[in-house]
Order: C-alpha cells, then structure tokens, then sequence
C-alpha cells in the first residue's frame, strides 16, 4: 500500500474531511498511515490537517483550525443554522484568551439530537436577534458584545475580565452588553457578567494588564491609573500605570507587550531609553512580570513599599 503523503496533501492549507479524501483516491486506510506518520493530523472526527501545517502553527492558530475543521465536515449537513458563540466566538473575533480550553461553543435556537455533536462540541440553545449575529473570517458568529456576555456567564471572572477588556479596546459597546446582561436578567451566570462590564477597561492592551489592575483591586491597595501620557526629553512615553502625583509608574514585562511589535533588541533598547528619561525627571518603577501575579503576598509587600517610599519622596519635595 502506498503511504507517501501527495504533495498536493502536504502542501495544503485548508481541512479536509474522509470523503473529501477519497474523492481524491486517498482511502481510510492511507489516511489512518498517514496520521501515524504525521502527515496528517486529526481535528476531529472525519476531518484532518497537513501535518507541516499544523506544526507551523501557534496554538491560537490551531485552536481557530479546530473551529474550521467543525465548520468545514458540517458544510454539506443540515446544521448550516448553528452560530458559533462563547469562547469560539471569542476567538473569531481574536480577542485575548487566557487558561481557556478549546472545546467548540455553538449556539442554535432549538435543540437537536444530543447525538448530533461529537465530544468536543458544547452545544447552548438561545434565540439569537439578527443584530446578536455577524460574519467574522467566513463564519456565523455571535456579535461581540453578546460574544462577551456569554463568556462571562461560563467562564470565571478572570478569564471573563481579560475577554471583556479587549473587547472594549477594539470597541465594543459597553451599554448594549449591559443591556444583554439586563435581558438575561436571573440566567445563570449573569451576576459575574454584571460585574465583569463593571471593572472592565477599554485601556489595557494585554491579559497581563488586566490582570496586574484585577490584583490592585483585589489587594485593596490605591487604584493608578491606566495609560498615562508623560512627556520627556526624548518625547512623550505611555506608561502602563501610573500614580502620577507620586511619580510611581508599574510597568507589566510581559512577552505579548515586547514581542508582538518589533524586533527584541530594538523593544528593550528603547525601553531602557525611555525609563532613563523618566528617572530623570523623578519616576520610580515598579516591574512586574507574568509570575508576579499569581503571588500575591509577595506583590502586595513590593507595592506598599514602593507606594511609602514615593509618597515620603513627594512630601519631602513638596
């Protein structure tokens, strides 16, 4: 049996599903080799990847290829109805997503057989409004501000404010989402919903950011604010958080924030640049990277120290 992966197979850059497969004289049996050799990787049932594909890809990217997969064996069955929601909605829109797993949500206005999903599907049954659906990268989905509400109502309320953050800052609209909350008024989950739109910020621009100002306000310690603008001798900077009266900036050091946006050296090279300037006119830093987070103890003691020592700074400048 021949069990050289085709090239035309390799080379490709979209699902396919078994029958797909065989019209192209590749039989279940090849297909099962070609899974063990990895030239093939299995999304789901009856659906595959090129494997030199899937091993280019980030994990983001191959939560979103799962989702296609699903969408791509259901093209020809009578599901065509079904609106992606939840987290796979999240994930269409590209929203940030954090501790998330990738089980596909889809959301149709009346059940069907519960035979009718395979196991990595997770099925919710709502009425949607036309203006509650959109189109994003092919596929039916719920709109953002609902996609936003429905994550808060399943998922906890960190992960819910790391969503409803980045949803604001690619700007969705805060009073509908509160009056999607209103309509699912005594519906499970709604509470966490109401309070995640009630800390949410359209500011902070990573999952580390809105996780740094979640735990200042667990930790009950004064809120700074988000985004702050300074001005020095090489321009004006943009500081993560600032107590600006006391001249105290916070700073969150994570891979996201660096990495995304140009070349390591050239990031970190203006980052201390930039820090130099401010030291100068009188800023303290306060750094944070992603562990610091999740050690609280340890977090509240560096931010009532450096808070002290500013504000001794402040007064005896005064």
């Amino acid at each position: 049996m021949n069990t050289q992966c085709p090239s035309w197979l390799k080379l490709s850059t979209s699902p396919w599903t078994t029958a797909e497969l065989a019209d192209r004289n590749v039989s279940e049996r090849q297909v099962a080799r070609l899974v063990q050799t990895g030239d093939l990787v299995r999304l789901r049932r009856g659906c595959y990847l090129s494997g030199q594909l899937w091993e280019q890809q980030s994990s983001t990217t191959r939560a979103l290829q799962r989702i296609y997969a699903h969408h791509h064996s259901l093209l020809r069955s009578t599901q065509s109805e079904l609106v992606y929601s939840h987290t796979s909605a999240a994930r269409i829109h590209g929203l940030h997503l954090w501790n998330v797993d990738d089980s596909i949500h889809i959301t149709q206005s009346f059940p069907t057989s519960p035979h009718g999903h395979g196991p990595d599907v997770r099925p919710h049954y709502s009425p949607l409004a036309p203006e509650s659906v959109s189109f994003r990268k092919g596929l039916q989905v719920t709109s953002l501000e609902r996609t936003v509400v429905d994550c808060a109502r399943i998922l906890p309320y960190r992960q819910s404010l790391i969503i409803a953050d980045n949803a604001l800052y690619l700007g969705a609209n805060r009073p509908l989402m509160q009056d999607i909350c209103l309509h699912f008024t005594g519906h499970k989950g709604i509470a966490n919903a109401r309070m995640v739109l009630d800390h949410a910020s359209a500011l902070a621009e990573s999952p580390g950011e809105t996780l740094a100002r979640h735990v200042i306000r667990r930790l009950r310690l004064p809120m700074p604010e988000e985004q702050v603008a300074v001005r020095t001798r090489h321009g004006n900077h943009r500081l993560d958080f600032a107590w600006r009266e006391l001249l105290l900036a916070l700073e969150f050091d994570g891979k996201i924030k660096y990495f995304a946006y140009a070349p390591t050296e050239e990031v970190l090279y203006q980052e201390r640049r930039r820090e130099k300037a401010l030291m100068e006119d009188g800023w303290q830093f306060v750094r944070l990277e992603w562990a610091d987070l999740f050690r609280e103890a340890e977090l509240r003691a560096r931010l009532t120290i450096a808070l002290r020592r500013a504000s001794l700074l402040h007064r005896e400048s005064a």
